[in-house]
């Protein structure tokens, strides 16, 4: 059987993030993508100028269309701007049974411009959390989704992932690429312990989508029947080779943030 793989998130118009990094990855792991698009973004490497929401039930409709005809074998969520949204994909997973579930917790984009409304938060806890296989928030992130400080050190990054699985999430993969020092280093909190997965810091601008990446990166892996601790590990190397490449690529301003080079292995 062809390996499937479903997006769920906003439209990136320069193609860095969002659905387009998502489908980028799955391709590039072998995976066939499919995708529901929650929200049209006007963005390119300097920016987000302009959000255009997808209504609740059109989403709620594509979902329907994949689901029913497609074997889905794993979901990645990314960018839900607001509430209703998350109420409908929520309901879209229960209603057709959706298996490894990854949700990365969209709320800022790598320009600084805020994605997620601060009144949705609450909602996207209570009902995306549970239904998720695993969360994968960066460390403003789990800060926001906790209402707390923004993590310092490692085992501050901990504390809050364990937080987090009291809140409900079944497994968090707290991202460590805003933290300092030479390693990044991602943690995989699960109630059975901790994974740590630690790569060298990389020096560049093109950042853009990295985190979208990952996600679909780990729900590629998932759906080629990895478990979830392999899933993310080959994520991040893929992630790391990726963003060892970026700056091979020439995407954008100079002064913006360009998209990793999710073909590295193949331009």
């Amino acid at each position: 059987m062809t390996a499937i793989a479903l997006t769920i998130a906003g439209s990136d118009s320069g193609g860095g993030a969002g659905i387009q990094a998502d489908l980028k990855t799955f391709s590039a792991l072998g995976v066939y993508g499919a995708s529901v698009i929650t929200a049209l973004t006007a963005q390119n490497t300097r920016g987000v100028t302009g959000i255009f929401d997808v209504s609740p039930v059109f989403v709620a409709e594509q979902m329907d269309a994949v689901f029913s005809d497609l074997s889905v074998n794993a979901v990645k969520i990314g960018m839900l701007s607001g509430a209703a949204i998350i109420e409908a994909v929520a309901e879209g997973l229960d209603r057709h049974g959706a298996k490894d579930v990854v949700l990365d917790p969209v709320m800022v984009a790598t320009s600084g411009d805020r994605l997620l409304k601060a009144d949705a938060i609450d909602r996207l806890s209570r009902l995306l959390l549970p239904r998720a296989q695993l969360i994968t928030p960066n460390l403003p992130e789990a800060a926001a989704l906790l209402d707390e400080p923004v993590a310092k050190d490692e085992d501050a990054a901990l504390a809050q992932g364990r937080r987090l699985l009291e809140r409900g999430a079944r497994a968090v993969l707290i991202k460590g690429g805003h933290g300092s020092g030479p390693e990044s280093v991602d943690l995989l909190v699960e109630a059975g312990g901790v994974t740590r997965f630690a790569a060298s810091r990389i020096d560049t601008r093109n950042t853009h989508g990295t985190g979208c990446t990952l996600s679909s990166a780990i729900a590629a892996g998932l759906a080629k029947g990895l478990s979830l601790a392999d899933a993310c590990s080959e994520a991040k190397i893929y992630v790391t080779a990726a963003l060892e490449a970026a700056d091979r690529i020439i995407v954008g301003s100079p002064e913006g943030h360009g998209p990793v080079h999710h073909f590295q292995a193949w331009w």
